[in-house]
């Protein structure tokens, strides 16, 4: 029963693994280069991916949420089409890259307008792309096809955001209220810090911090935003504060 769960929860392995067991019966010599080719991936995903998932702890834990929105978000109107088109022009790396940068932006306020935008401009229209295109096949088809690309682009974005709603995709609905002070355990480091400083506000639970309630006056509000700043890896969400509700 145990293993019959296991192949259960590992469909898709089970089945690559039954694929290339009768590749290997039927044409070896396939099996092997095919064999080849995916660890040549799982090796450029090994060395790519650590960088990646550094690259969104910065923007989740150092990149303000309002900075965020005002380029990107809902209200960031064209100019906020043209940063997210420049920015997946000059992204390097592979598209699977791309994928947790936009889950990150997604979270911190970009519109899925934009998160096409620079999902379509990284994979297709990529500057280290363009010069190779230009190379190879000459500087008018290059051009043609970029302007004719990028219209495309804009055209596929402003229609998956119609039919694609936000607050659909996984992760990225907006919290309760409840949910304005909170830790977040990943980051957080178990110093104790918090604690020591706001008892009443905070406490340890398996080594990691938590909240025990929620400031209720001026200046409880005060004291926990000066532990936002001294939090030393930014683990404490208050975006009450943030939002500078203390006058």
């Amino acid at each position: 029963m145990k293993a019959l769960n296991i192949l259960k929860k590992n469909k898709l392995l089970v089945l690559v693994t039954l694929v290339y067991g009768i590749i290997f019966i039927a044409a070896p010599q396939t099996a092997m280069k095919s064999v080849g080719n995916s660890v040549y991936y799982l090796v450029e995903m090994l060395q790519v991916l650590p960088v990646i998932f550094l690259l969104t702890v910065v923007i989740e834990a150092w990149v303000p949420k309002e900075l965020i929105m005002r380029g990107f978000g809902e209200k960031s109107g064209f100019k906020g089409n043209l940063l997210s088109l420049l920015l997946g022009s000059i992204s390097a790396g592979p598209i699977y890259a791309a994928f947790p940068i936009s889950k990150s932006l997604l979270s911190k306020g970009a519109s899925v307008r934009n998160i096409v935008i620079i999902l379509s401009s990284w994979a297709v229209i990529k500057l280290p792309m363009l010069a190779n295109e230009a190379k190879f096949l000459g500087v008018d088809f290059m051009i043609v096809r970029w302007i004719l690309t990028v219209i495309c682009i804009f055209v596929m974005a402003y229609l998956t955001a119609i039919v694609v709603k936000k607050k659909d995709m996984p992760g990225t609905a907006l919290k309760k209220q409840t949910d304005v002070f909170s830790i977040k355990e990943e980051y957080c480091i178990g110093c104790g810090l918090c604690a020591e400083i706001l008892p009443e506000y905070y406490g340890m639970k398996n080594n990691k911090a938590c909240v025990k309630a929620s400031p209720d006056n001026k200046e409880a509000v005060k004291a926990v935003l000066e532990s936002v700043q001294k939090c030393p890896t930014k683990a404490i969400i208050f975006e009450k504060a943030m939002k500078g509700e203390i006058s």
